[in-house]
């Protein structure tokens, strides 16, 4: 048994709504005694795929001691659902990156004479572009052009950017940069300043600003980045702003990880934007 990415459900605040459990084509989840429970490791690939669709905000992920994940087993479960979870399945492995375990998975549909979902469609994926969306939410597409247009604010003025370094990408900023000292640093998932229009004035003023994507780049590459600067320097608080789709999610406990290993003490929290645009949380 070995450390790996699973989910972690709080039974204080799930309530047992079960609107988790059709986001799990792996079959992890089930209602018992009016609770979500993670009924087997074997089944929970660790992507997240439930956590957008809890409104209670019981679901997150840990790293723990767990079963290894086991690919052909959740597709002897994913099978007996039928073409489109099969398809739903497929899709979140796809999104995420997962090539190995989609190639298992695909095997298992050649064993069993079952022809590729994805591959009934030219554009391969166009699940996540249909209305019967069961993919990632993160890559699910929408269109807000219906909103009522935003009037100009004429006569407030011009908005200053509260921009107070460069660069901005974890990757690039030095561990060793003057300005990290002392600072209150605001980690960003990068499609946050494009979905919070009150982005510079609510939650950069102030901060010292490292941005990155938890879906697209290296995670553990960022644990060592952030360990470092936290090692290195006098970091006052940590704020991380990310969106409410889950593979979002995904650098909350790697801040954590990257505090603990720093052997420093700061205050952490986090701040939830909508894809609406929304402040969530505080």
């Amino acid at each position: 048994m070995a450390k790996r990415k699973i989910i972690r459900i709080d039974e204080e605040k799930c309530n047992g709504c079960g609107l988790c459990i059709p986001n799990c084509p792996e079959g992890a989840l089930q209602v018992i005694d009016g609770k979500a429970r993670l009924i087997s490791d074997l089944f929970c690939d660790g992507l997240g795929a439930c956590i957008g669709h809890c409104p209670q905000g019981a679901i997150t992920i840990e790293e723990r001691n767990a079963e290894p994940y086991d690919e052909k087993k959740v597709m002897e479960n994913i099978i007996r659902q039928g073409k489109n979870v099969i398809k739903a399945h497929l899709s979140h492995l796809k999104e995420h990156n997962q090539t190995e375990y989609l190639k298992q998975a695909v095997e298992s549909l050649k064993e069993k004479g079952i022809k590729n979902p994805l591959e009934e469609s030219p554009q391969g994926d166009a699940v996540s572009h249909s209305h019967g969306f069961s993919g990632c939410p993160g890559s699910k597409m929408m269109d807000f052009r219906s909103r009522r247009p935003i009037e100009d604010d004429k006569g407030i003025g011009k908005t200053e950017s509260q921009l107070r370094q460069w660069p901005v990408q974890i990757h690039l900023v030095p561990a060793f940069a003057p300005y990290l000292q002392e600072a209150d640093l605001l980690i960003s998932a990068d499609c946050v300043p494009f979905a919070y229009a009150d982005f510079h004035r609510d939650l950069l003023k102030g901060r010292i600003l490292l941005v990155g994507c938890p879906k697209l780049d290296d995670l553990e590459s960022y644990q060592e980045k952030l360990t470092e600067i936290f090692q290195n320097n006098r970091i006052r608080s940590v704020t991380y702003a990310h969106m409410e789709v889950p593979c979002c999610f995904g650098l909350i406990d790697i801040i954590k990880a990257a505090i603990s290993a720093s052997g420093r003490d700061m205050p952490f929290k986090e701040v939830t934007i909508s894809i609406n645009g929304e402040k969530l949380n505080v």
